[in-house]
């Protein structure tokens, strides 16, 4: 039992590579599947970026526009045909990090004491 583990590991493995150098993989890395949700990435690592940032900051139009603009986009790349899932996931997660924001934008601005802030 304890030797068939390597070899399915091993098994795994040598199907992954084999997929990696597929035509279709290739085809895929240079499709505008895989480059378009990479380039939106950043929005995200952004938005990720500025969660420990003073709230202060934060801009409640555009974290809602940015809010917006990612549900819809989930919903495109869960409906578009093949499923786009990694833009999917790109999108999600900018739904998270945009929501997150926002609740801070409400907290700080209209939640909480602003006396007790500025000391």
């Amino acid at each position: 039992m304890a030797q068939q583990a390597p070899k399915v590991a091993q098994n795994f493995a040598q199907k992954f590579f084999n997929n990696l150098k597929s035509k279709e993989f290739r085809d895929y890395l240079m499709s505008t599947h895989f480059w378009g949700p990479i380039a939106n990435w950043g929005i995200p690592i952004a938005a990720l970026a500025d969660i420990r940032k003073d709230p202060k900051f934060i801009s409640g139009k555009m974290t809602l526009a940015l809010t917006l603009y990612s549900a819809v986009f989930m919903r495109f790349a869960w409906k578009v045909q093949p499923r786009n899932l990694l833009l999917f996931a790109c999108h999600f997660t900018n739904f998270s990090a945009q929501g997150t924001q926002g609740a801070r934008f409400i907290n700080y601005n209209y939640l909480s004491d602003k006396s007790k802030q500025s000391q």
